[in-house]
């Protein structure tokens, strides 16, 4: 009688339609691996890439981020920077992005499922798009030093993430 009752409040339970909310568009900082030094100053294996490192209008991303379930932070180059009250750059301040995930292009949902926190104008451009190198140098990379390859991009083996379509100039 108990496993029947168990089978049934598991059938009602994935029937009920729990929708587990998505970190995708979540605010998140952009992180690099910390050098042997930045490790044992500040016990962590990773240290915020800081706004001064990072060009103008570039798309970046960032794998390693803790506060994403994926691990994966980006900020596409439309995506606001930190700036001082006179509106010049806090080149000192943390690079913030928002949370991602690898997609399929063309049939990964790369939809923003709470809004909550999240920048107003992401959610109606999200895409799933290449952000890194395209396939083929992705993969000559992996085969002339995997180790290098695995350093750089992780276990990634995918260009397609997604993130914010760029907004037409």
């Amino acid at each position: 009688m108990f496993v029947r009752t168990a089978l049934m409040m598991s059938t009602a339970l994935l029937l009920g339609g729990c929708e587990v909310a998505s970190e995708i568009g979540k605010p998140c900082t952009l992180v690099r691996k910390a050098t042997p030094e930045e490790e044992a100053a500040n016990n962590s294996r990773t240290m915020p890439i800081l706004e001064r490192e990072i060009a103008p209008r570039q798309d970046f991303i960032s794998f390693g981020s803790v506060e994403c379930e994926d691990l994966i932070c980006v900020r596409d180059q439309d995506y606001p920077r930190a700036l001082n009250e006179d509106g010049s750059l806090n080149e000192n301040a943390p690079a913030r992005g928002y949370c991602t995930k690898p997609c399929v292009e063309g049939g990964s949902s790369c939809d923003v499922t709470d809004t909550n926190d999240v920048n107003p104008d992401l959610p109606g451009r999200m895409s799933c798009r290449s952000l890194l190198l395209d396939q083929d140098t992705l993969e000559a990379l992996r085969s002339a030093d995997e180790a290098f390859y695995r350093r750089t991009f992780g276990e990634n083996n995918s260009p397609f993430f997604c993130a914010g379509a760029l907004i037409p100039r």
